[in-house]
């Protein structure tokens, strides 16, 4: 029996539950102990799904084998959101992340520029690679393709990953696992773009219930919702990720935002000013690509929404509703 410290990874959480595969293959049911806060980070969840935690069984005799989490080990990275309740609180989605999948639907439900961009700039701001997967393209209209095809050309002239999948009829899927093969994936997307029944098409043992539930009811509804991993045959790890309806961007400072548009950055160093935030400075690169149609509006457009919800500022927005 272990009396002594443990290693192991978080696999699951419930918010006093800790669900934790240790370094023997063998899984835990842990909880934490006491005030946990981990400097720097205001987070709801101390430990999140993807830490490497060090843990004590509680009771050697005990068939439950319940232990307690002591420590969380150094991070490599983590990706962060508005907490639903308290938004000054943030909420760790997960940690130790080799790739972030964001699935966007064009319809039922849409998946918005500004969405996709708020979750790309999170990526960025957190060094983890971020690949778009425009899924259910089996169920499209000739016209729905052409727009799809328009925002996955637009992503990648930026330098972004986009993949066409269809979950249901198993379209590059084989592609999705390569790109999977011995690493940590997260995949995330508002509920209904069809991240259970991709996790499904990509491992069918797995069988993930796939929620078919109404906006209506979920409105309203304070459920807390929190990741999982699987451990996936062909040598992948999967955090599978809750509906995620808006996705605050936190602990960005103004000045460095435009860092984290790519496009922005590489013309940052021809603006006149090297802290410009390309509103209404002159001489700005930005502006002037932007103009020249060489940076896409909606990509602008969200730049400056975020830009006004980090400092409160009222900036107008109706000069740029061109798309």
């Amino acid at each position: 029996m272990h009396f002594c410290n443990m290693t192991g990874t978080v696999y699951k959480s419930t918010g006093s539950w800790y669900q934790i595969k240790a370094d023997d293959g063998k899984f835990y049911k842990c909880r934490i102990k006491g005030k946990f806060r981990i400097k720097g980070i205001k987070s709801t969840n101390p430990v999140a799904v993807g830490d490497r935690v060090v843990f004590k069984l509680e009771d050697p005799q005990d068939e439950e084998q319940n232990g307690v989490i002591s420590a969380i080990k150094d991070r490599d990275n983590y990706i962060i959101r508005k907490s639903v309740n308290l938004s000054k609180q943030t909420h760790i989605i997960a940690s130790n992340i080799d790739q972030a999948f964001l699935l966007v639907t064009l319809n039922n439900p849409p998946t918005f520029t500004t969405f996709i961009d708020r979750f790309l700039v999170t990526a960025e701001a957190y060094e983890i690679k971020a690949i778009l997967l425009f899924n259910k393209i089996d169920a499209y209209s000739p016209e729905e393709l052409d727009e799809v095809k328009y925002l996955a050309a637009m992503y990648r002239q930026i330098g972004y990953q986009c993949i066409g999948i269809s979950a249901k009829t198993g379209k590059n899927i084989e592609q999705v696992k390569e790109l999977m093969q011995d690493k940590t994936s997260m995949i995330s997307g508002h509920s209904g773009t069809g991240k259970s029944t991709l996790v499904n098409a990509i491992e069918p043992k797995l069988d993930l219930k796939t929620t078919q539930i109404s906006e209506q009811s979920r409105q309203g509804q304070h459920t807390t919702t929190f990741a999982e991993m699987f451990d996936l045959d062909f040598g992948a790890r999967i955090i599978d990720t809750p509906g995620i309806k808006g996705f605050g961007v936190v602990d960005i400072e103004k000045e460095e935002l435009g860092d984290y548009f790519p496009e922005f950055f590489t013309l940052k160093q021809d603006c006149k000013f090297n802290n410009c935030l390309h509103i209404d400075e002159p001489q700005c690169a930005v502006k002037d690509a932007l103009e020249a149609g060489e940076i896409p509006w909606s990509r602008y457009k969200s730049y400056l929404q975020i830009l006004k919800g980090e400092d409160g500022q009222q900036y107008r927005m109706d000069n740029y509703d061109q798309e």
